[in-house]
């Protein structure tokens, strides 16, 4: 007699998440990043237009331990929190 139920002719595919969806930091090494985060947010009445450095460097944070994929800050919106890059020839004019 055979089941109807044979799964074994299913096979598991991972895949990557979905873009926005990634691990959690289980084992806290963004927490303080997260924390000074919400503070932020919680201090502003929750405008993340006020918090955007925190938000950059709690992603910065996620990207350096692989919470996340690593993206550039410019596409994710932080160009304009960018250091810009250092023009030696600038340094040597300024005496």
């Amino acid at each position: 007699m055979s089941t109807a139920m044979n799964f074994s002719t299913k096979s598991f595919k991972p895949r990557a998440p979905d873009k926005g969806s990634f691990p959690l930091d289980h084992f806290g090494e963004c927490k303080a990043f997260k924390d000074k985060f919400m503070k932020c947010l919680s201090e502003n009445n929750f405008d993340n237009s006020l918090c955007r450095l925190q938000s950059k460097e709690y992603l910065e944070c996620r990207m350096e331990h692989q919470l996340m994929t690593k993206e550039p800050l410019e596409k994710l919106g932080f160009k304009d929190l960018m250091d810009p890059p250092s023009n030696p020839t600038e340094q040597n004019t300024k005496s």
